[in-house]
């Protein structure tokens, strides 16, 4: 079996993560042209954008990209229509999406301008479609032609303008249309890589179905193997687990069924490209191109290839690797040069995961360097064959430069893209060029078509640029390599490493679980037992008592010294605390997996959250808590302080045993109150490696005193009228009893209650979602933790259109998730907490049998909740919690968005609601009407970040203030005002000694 030298093994993991100068100064000299080079390149760069601007005055994907660019409310409204008219089935909510979009742009500023015919007709659709919306809204003659015509002549206006859009980017609706495309005059001379349209699969039928489009599509180029035609492949369209602890399962059946494809494709004599996708998946392509490439059966065909992206920091010992292989398989390998596709997405993945550094290059001059110096060594590789796919001109003329008189390479460009650039180039110079050309109906193209418009419409986009008449040809050809050099290398400015994402506060660091190495260390730390810690101090001087009482009493003694403790000391503890969590990390995951049953993504995500509220806490309270001096007349003086209240009960859930348990603590302690904390009598382990830490950070152990135990110890903890103040997390009813007995000593001070109670959580879907996404959000969202987070989905609620889709494949999603060992990487769902949770899950399972949409299997030894969907006919008839992996859907109809939600408030729970529609106006609507603590749209309603996402509900779901938001810390301390009358010495100097000003 292949594998890769030491040198480029080593290569691939240093530079995986390293810092971006690092990097680049070993590419700049490869990249860099001398002078005489560089004259050459820009006199013949000077050459092809004279066509490609004539080709831009012809084609109308240019044209078009001029008149609608994305830094324009237009460009903008265009975009989201694009998104997702197309896949609406109903006319009510098309309409919506059109007036939505259309409503506030100024479309008719648009008509006429362009060159082409093309997209003056599809401006005018939009035109038409604007002005009907708004008129029909207001009255007049418009109105009485949409009452005769009706709203379908609006969609139809609008759907010809988006079909036409579609049609820029799309070869064919079918494969044999797209061939029969190829062979029109426009394309002679040009060869093409068909792409069978479609996302990642997100289902194992929709895996199949890919599959079987790639061999038809292989059959089909076969039959035409003569024209030189050749096909790409997903391996995410293959296989719904394409990730990293998956790798066992996936990688295995993505080798056999890339096989069956590069077998039929060498058979038929066509050539076949495994494109590049995210760079968490890069390994796993590795292992399975070179399985493939190794086979005796594939020997002697030069028709494998891969892409490579060149905004990854890995891209030139990726360039390595395949010339490795050839070598090692005795071919050349195909190798595909891109810029990029998933840019912007692997940023924001890599900041919320608090790594440490990117995997990409964050300036596109960067990229730019890095493209050449990959092209150089491409093109000096003795097993490759290279292909570079670029519309820019200087890029090209490079390459060009570089390659001298020989042919034996190819160019690429994207279908609809770079038009002009190569025509000239392919039938008078004998380059060869070949179209990378989608195949798929319009539905299909929607994702695929709006990265292609933000890849082409953003500003740094040389397709961009060129139509930018405010750039000089000389700034858009500057070199990429004296850009870089310029500023040193650097990281672009407005792209923060993950760690400094929120400014002053430190980030929590997070570990790399898209790393198999990475991940298999950690697994194996977390199958590790680590030993308890429930004692930090000196003995004697333990952190656990065993009584209610004896912990009040020890308590009150360390209020008696914490409170007096200076805040900036207070707050420099919790972040000492914060440093402790991350280097004790590996042995709280343990404690977190065994004890808690967390997967290992979910104890990481609880230590990360636990070192977040410290770290913020600690920023808040030295702004918030510090004395402040108040306005007032003069002579006088008024300042407010923060005081501690005194002994604070603090009582936390199993669920997030340390994060919530450290949430409260971190939160008290910082504003100076000693603390009784009661974890779970489930989950004591962790609370004890918490307390310990706190300790061993500075807080003195009768400031933090820990009281295991179950409900006898919280009530007794509760009835001490010593208790100053509780913050609780738990159950509703619990709350409530607490609260009444707060209140049934009449000798008792009034004390503060902070409660974060569960919630009957709603997600709203509406026919313009995307379907994909909400499935990959409804299972995040309702089986992550095994559905054992207060902010876990309870209730789904479709439109009705779409109900029976979104169903079905959410039944497709669930068939794909490990439930089991929460310590085994590859497990997505584990055990609930307790055979009581596990008993009262399981009866209402049983109760609603008949109700069940679906259900998977899961292993018959332990608390495992199979993951199940339960039809409910109506929102009312869902009425309590159930807290796990079970889901109550209902259906809504079109038009009754305001209703549903009103219908939802109405149950007086409100914690956290999502909402899934490209209806801009829903989504305000929905925001003004719900009484929920955190509404999340677009997105899962899991995972609220500290500082960012501050959570808690209202209503039956808690009191506020919200946990990790600037309010919270407040809330615990006592407010004092000090007034003092300045004068009192016998006359205001302040005033009698004020200069003259002004004269």
């Amino acid at each position: 079996m292949f594998s890769a030298s030491p040198a480029v093994l080593s290569s691939l993991r240093a530079l995986h993560r390293a810092p971006e100068p690092d990097v680049l100064d070993t590419l700049l000299p490869t990249a860099a042209l001398d002078t005489s080079s560089r004259e050459r390149v820009v006199a013949h760069s000077m050459g092809l954008l004279g066509d490609l601007r004539t080709a831009q005055r012809e084609g109308w994907v240019n044209q078009f990209l001029q008149q609608y660019r994305l830094n324009s409310s237009e460009g903008v409204a265009l975009l989201s229509l694009a998104e997702a008219f197309l896949r609406v089935p109903d006319p009510e909510t098309a309409d919506r999406l059109i007036a939505d979009k259309l409503g506030d742009a100024d479309w008719r500023a648009h008509t006429g301008k362009s060159h082409s015919s093309l997209v003056n007709s599809a401006t005018w659709g939009l035109v038409i479609g604007r002005a009907l919306v708004s008129d029909a809204g207001q009255g007049g003659a418009l109105k009485r032609l949409v009452s005769r015509a009706g709203e379908p002549f609006v969609r139809q206006a609008v759907g010809a303008a988006m079909k036409m859009m579609g049609e820029i980017f799309v070869m064919g609706r079918t494969i044999d249309e797209a061939l029969k495309r190829m062979r029109t005059k426009d394309n002679r001379g040009f060869t093409a890589s068909f792409d069978m349209l479609g996302e990642a699969a997100r289902t194992y039928p929709d895996a199949e179905r890919y599959f079987r489009s790639y061999q038809d599509a292989i059959a089909e180029v076969g039959r035409a193997a003569k024209e030189g035609h050749s096909i790409s492949v997903k391996l995410s369209a293959l296989h719904p687990r394409y990730e990293v602890g998956q790798w066992d399962a996936c990688v295995p059946a993505l080798t056999e069924k890339l096989e069956v494809l590069a077998v039929q494709a060498a058979d038929a004599g066509i050539g076949l490209t495994v494109d590049a996708e995210e760079s968490e998946r890069l390994e796993m392509s590795f292992a399975i191109i070179s399985a493939v490439a190794g086979l005796p059966k594939l020997k002697g065909w030069d028709g494998f290839g891969m892409a490579i992206q060149a905004y990854s920091k890995r891209a030139r010992p990726a360039v390595a690797w395949a010339n490795e292989l050839g070598a090692a398989t005795n071919r050349r390998i195909a190798v595909r040069l891109v810029k990029g596709a998933y840019w912007d997405s692997e940023v924001k993945r890599t900041q919320e995961a608090g790594l440490s550094d990117y995997p990409l290059f964050t300036r596109k001059a960067a990229t730019d360097v890095s493209y050449m110096a990959c092209s150089r060594d491409m093109l000096d590789a003795t097993n490759i064959y290279p292909a570079f796919a670029s519309h820019n001109a200087l890029t090209v003329a490079t390459i060009m430069e570089w390659a001298g008189n020989a042919r034996d390479f190819e160019f690429q460009r994207l279908h609809g893209m770079g038009e002009g650039l190569y025509e000239t180039l392919v039938r008078e110079r004998g380059y060869k060029t070949r179209i990378y050309a989608p195949v798929g109906g319009h539905r299909d193209l929607l994702a695929y078509l709006v990265r292609r418009l933000l890849e082409n419409g953003a500003n740094s986009s040389f397709v961009h640029q060129l139509a930018d008449e405010g750039l000089s040809d000389a700034e858009l050809l500057a070199d990429p390599v004296d850009k870089i050099r310029a500023v040193g290398g650097t990281r672009h400015p407005s792209i923060p490493l993950p760690i400094d994402l929120f400014g002053v506060r430190r980030n929590s660091a997070g570990l790399d679980l898209q790393d198999r190495t990475v991940l298999a260390e950690v697994a194996a730390v977390v199958a590790k037992t680590p030993a308890p810690r429930t004692d930090a101090v000196p003995a004697g001087r333990g952190g656990t008592e065993t009584s209610a009482k004896a912990a009040v009493d020890r308590a009150v003694r360390g209020f008696a010294v914490w409170s007096r403790t200076p805040l900036e000391q207070r707050a420099a503890t919790l972040e000492r605390l914060a440093d402790l969590l991350e280097t004790h990390r590996g042995d709280l995951m343990a404690v977190a997996v065994q004890e808690a049953g967390k997967t290992i993504g979910d104890a990481l995500g609880e230590v990360r959250e636990a070192v977040d509220f410290c770290r913020y806490y600690a920023l808040q309270a030295r702004g918030v808590l510090a004395p402040q001096e108040l306005p007032g007349p003069t002579g006088e003086r008024n300042v407010l302080r923060h005081e501690g209240r005194g002994v604070w009960a603090c009582i936390a859930p199993w669920n997030f045993p340390l994060a919530i348990f450290l949430g409260q603590v971190a939160a008290a302690l910082v504003a100076g109150n000693a603390v009784v904390a009661k974890p779970a009598p489930q989950t004591p382990a962790i609370a004890g490696w918490a307390v310990a830490l706190a300790h061993e950070a500075g807080v003195p152990a009768d400031a933090l005193v820990l009281l295991p135990g179950g409900p006898e110890e919280g009530a007794a903890l509760i009835a001490d009228v010593r208790v100053a103040g509780v913050a609780f997390t738990g159950s509703t009813g619990t709350a409530r009893r607490i609260a009444r007995g707060l209140l049934e000593d009449d000798a008792r001070p009034l004390v503060p209650l902070i409660a974060e109670t569960g919630g009957i959580n709603a997600m709203i879907v509406d026919s313009t979602a995307l379907p994909e996404q909400v499935v990959a959000d409804v299972v995040a969202s309702a089986f992550r933790s095994a559905g054992q987070r207060c902010s876990a989905l309870r209730l789904l609620l479709l439109q009705e259109e779409i109900a029976e889709r979104t169903l079905e494949m959410l039944a497709g999603a669930m068939d794909t998730l490990v439930i089991g060992d929460p310590a085994d990487p590859a497990t997505d769902v584990g055990p609930v907490i307790d055979q009581a949770s596990y008993d009262r899950l399981m009866a209402r399972r049983a109760a609603m049998a008949a109700r069940t949409v679906h259900t998977v299997q899961v292993p018959a030894d332990g608390l495992y909740v199979p993951p199940t969907v339960i039809r409910i006919d109506t929102i009312e008839q869902l009425t309590e919690e159930w807290f796990g992996p079970v889901i109550h859907v209902a259906t809504w109809k079109a038009g009754a968005l305001a209703e549903t939600v009103e219908r939802v408030n109405a149950g007086r729970f409100g914690l956290t609601m999502g909402l899934h529609s490209r209806i801009a106006r829903g989504a305000e609507t929905v925001e003004a009407l719900a009484k929920v603590g955190n509404l999340y749209v677009n997105r899962s309603m899991i995972g609220a970040i500290v500082g960012s996402q501050p959570f808690g509900g209202e209503g039956l779901s808690g009191t506020g203030p919200k946990a990790g938001g600037p309010h919270y810390l407040p809330r615990f301390s006592a407010e004092r005002v000090t007034s003092t009358d300045t004068t009192s010495a016998g006359g205001n100097a302040t005033l009698l000694s004020l200069e003259e000003v002004g004269i």
